[in-house]
């Protein structure tokens, strides 16, 4: 068998060689790339499982290796800490056959079947709705849905308690004599942070836009920060920093029973008591959900108003997990679109609206002026002589 797998990797390696993109169609590169990403989910499988037979029987050690992750680092090229992520993926396996199936057969990455695997150790049932969206979403979407059902299998005092204790802020300067960090924060001081870099990067971006002296979103980000620690950066009255979402009974009860809800948007569970607490402070938005249909908020006009920004910005229900891109899953720089356009009489409702980001809006917005759905964009003035 090692003798087939290594006659078929070198003619693998000899093709791979031999192969100029350049000489190809756009075509026949795309098909290139749908194959090769299979061939290297279904290798990196095989790769780690091998490795982790290696490390099982020492022979690791025989290699000049003490540890086997860094044995795997060594040999793969990737970092000690990704490489023990992959092995204990592996051990993962063991109770999810139809992952592992899945990720032989190049159906699934190795950080998808690791999300796969945690979430099914902590959440007993969960790995065939996980497997499930893997193989219709990105792999952003997959983590988010994967943490969010392993924080809410957690209590969440015990979550709370232990995010409180876990609190950390970093920072040293590297060989560019460039500030880094690492920050950690319990959500209900982190998200508002992070939400408040948002906003400001947002307008920022948009600024450029006009001026035409366009950045990359991260570095635009970067300037956010540095204006917030000054104590700059302009406001956005319409733009909550923090939304909390809660049952009402579970508010006035003190506590979430099976089937509510008590937590941050972008963040996840928190106490009831912690809710409390943050219901008192200005710069809160809290969304008491009581069932009552916010599909009916709507108005006539593009504006949209507190109540329907803040019923947009909870995301899908019943789980309220924030907004992001229909179309990319992105959670930064969203716009509201009208899925029907004003132009088209469409109304300012929830039903009518949905997120997108600037890439996805604009191909949108392109679509719908090449179906006739908006008015036809100005004639530019011709470039003087």
């Amino acid at each position: 068998m090692l003798t087939e797998l290594t006659a078929a990797c070198e003619v693998l390696g000899d093709a791979i060689g031999a192969t100029d993109p350049s000489l190809l169609s756009g075509v026949d590169c795309a098909e290139m790339v749908e194959l090769l990403a299979r061939t290297e989910k279904r290798s990196a499988a095989l790769r780690v499982l091998a490795a982790a037979r290696a490390a099982r029987c020492g022979a690791h050690k025989s290699r000049g290796f003490s540890d086997a992750a860094r044995w795997l680092a060594d040999t793969s090229g990737t970092t000690t800490g990704e490489a023990k992520a992959a092995l204990d993926t592996v051990n993962g396996l063991e109770q999810c056959p139809h992952t592992k199936e899945a990720l032989m057969a190049g159906d699934l990455s190795l950080i998808q079947a690791r999300e796969i695997t945690k979430t099914e150790a902590a959440v007993a049932g969960s790995e065939s709705k996980l497997l499930e969206l893997a193989g219709r979403s990105g792999v952003g979407t997959l983590k988010d849905s994967a943490r969010r059902q392993r924080l809410e299998a957690e209590d969440p005092v015990e979550l709370h308690r232990r995010q409180h204790k876990e609190r950390h802020f970093r920072y040293w300067v590297d060989e560019h004599g460039m500030s880094r960090g690492s920050w950690a924060l319990p959500p209900e001081i982190g998200v508002p942070m992070c939400n408040r870099i948002d906003t400001e990067t947002d307008r920022l971006i948009r600024e450029s836009r006009r001026t035409g002296d366009r950045e990359a979103r991260e570095r635009l980000a970067a300037d956010a920060l540095a204006k917030l620690i000054r104590g700059g950066g302009k406001p956005n009255a319409n733009r909550a920093e923090l939304v909390l979402v809660c049952d009402i009974s579970a508010f006035q009860r003190g506590c979430v029973e099976p089937g509510e809800v008590c937590h941050v948007i972008g963040g996840g569970p928190v106490p009831v008591s912690v809710a409390r607490e943050m219901a008192t402070a200005a710069f809160i938005k809290a969304v008491l959900h009581d069932g009552t249909r916010i599909e009916t908020v709507a108005h006539l006009g593009r504006y949209l108003n507190a109540k329907l920004r803040t019923a947009l910005g909870l995301g899908e229900p019943p789980l309220f997990d924030g907004a992001m891109c229909a179309h990319c899953d992105r959670r930064y720089g969203l716009q509201w679109d009208h899925a029907d356009p004003v132009a088209n009489h469409g109304p300012t409702s929830y039903d009518n609206l949905r997120a997108l980001c600037w890439p996805c809006h604009k191909e949108k917005t392109d679509r719908d002026r090449a179906a006739g759905l908006l008015r036809p964009r100005p004639p530019t003035a011709p470039d003087p002589p």
